[in-house]
């Protein structure tokens, strides 16, 4: 059995998860520890500035990279210290970095890219441990979107013979992934569906204050807007086949503004906004099903941030009649882990030299190795 730590910190911007995770020769994962470090509202401003930004400073990428990854070793460092876990025991620490920008079909006539702030460096420097980073551009370099990573994942946690699954994670974008059961030689489906807590969380800070609409209670008080919603997935993105990927450089309150009239209430555009997650969510998985011909699914497994919206659930309840939701406890890793988790198992795969992606998911040309290694 060895250990890995793996960093996660999402499109949401609220913290670094660190996740201590046990790993045996097969591949079987098991979660032994966690720990959040809150994200400073200086850094998660600055970092949010990034992404919306139409030109940058290199020392400005500089300051807030370093600032990111010290909260990166701040968040180990406590991981081990609350685990009692020395630091010579991690094999290797899987940091994937804070997305700035994520453009797989590239801009104008530029290259395809995707942008991490990240200093592996520095993390192995300040924690004592080998570090794994810089996942995503081996995918794109063999022309694959370099996202969703976790499905390779949420294949080995979940896949089972005799059912038809879904895994949903819930950040600040939704990704989806499509499980046959295990007895079927047929590809995994995976791709983002579109917003989840992202438009949520910003509409809510701008009207509300704080980081978010705890329960979705806030959205639950509206009422859908559904002249606004056809508009809002009248976006191209909604109908375009996978693979596919998408980000803040797509879903952004910008974005969501064109198609406002200004005489919305603000708690009738949340509620719009949550519909549009489990709508689109829905979309997603019809999609899903038709490329594989696949029957209904048996459960959907929701992960992220947004598993503990009552409110979205129970929109998404009502979109899939014949699903049930469980809880990715139930299958022994709690659904706000699951991330770091896989960036955990994503080192693994790299130290043992194993590919990292599926290109049915991503569609790169095939298997490829994920990360480059930064020795303590």
């Amino acid at each position: 059995m060895a250990l890995f730590v793996g960093l996660m910190s999402g499109t949401s911007l609220d913290g670094i998860d660190a996740a201590l995770v046990e790993i045996d020769s097969s591949g079987h994962s098991r979660l032994l520890s966690t720990h959040a470090e809150p994200m400073p509202d200086t850094l998660r401003e600055r970092l949010l500035s990034l992404c919306q930004a139409e030109r940058v400073a290199f020392a400005e990428l500089a300051c807030a990279e370093d600032a990111f990854s010290r909260l990166q070793a701040e968040a180990v460092t406590k991981l081990l210290f609350s685990s009692g876990t020395p630091a010579e025991q991690i094999q290797a620490i899987g940091s994937h970095g804070q997305t700035i920008e994520h453009a797989p079909w590239g801009h104008a006539e530029g290259p395809a890219y995707t942008l991490q702030l990240d200093n592996p460096s520095l993390l192995a420097e300040l924690t004592g441990c080998r570090v794994v980073a810089d996942f995503r551009r081996r995918d794109l370099a063999a022309g694959g979107q370099a996202a969703p990573l976790a499905p390779a994942f949420h294949e080995a946690l979940f896949r089972r013979a005799g059912q038809w699954q879904l895994a949903l994670n819930l950040g600040g974008f939704a990704n989806l992934t499509l499980l046959p059961p295990s007895e079927i030689k047929a590809e995994i489906i995976a791709f983002d569906t579109g917003p989840a807590n992202a438009l949520l969380d910003a509409w809510h800070a701008r009207h509300r204050g704080g980081r978010f609409d705890a329960d979705g209670s806030w959205a639950a008080s509206g009422r859908v807007d559904e002249t606004l919603l056809e508009k809002l997935l009248a976006e191209p993105f909604f109908h375009r086949p996978p693979p596919r990927s998408t980000g803040r450089e797509v879903f952004h309150l910008d974005w969501l503004e064109r198609h406002l009239t200004g005489h919305e209430r603000a708690e009738d555009v949340q509620a719009t906004l949550a519909e549009l997650t489990a709508t689109s969510v829905a979309l997603g998985i019809e999609m899903a099903r038709e490329i594989v011909g696949a029957p209904t699914a048996t459960a959907l497994i929701p992960c992220g941030g947004g598993a503990h919206n009552r409110d979205l659930l129970g929109r998404l309840a009502r979109h899939l009649p014949e699903t049930a939701l469980v809880p990715s406890s139930d299958w022994g890793w709690p659904a706000d882990w699951l991330e770091a988790g896989a960036f955990a198992w994503l080192a693994w795969r790299r130290l043992e030299g194993l590919p990292g992606n599926l290109p049915s998911v991503t569609g790169a040309a095939g298997p490829r190795i994920l990360g480059g290694i930064y020795a303590p």
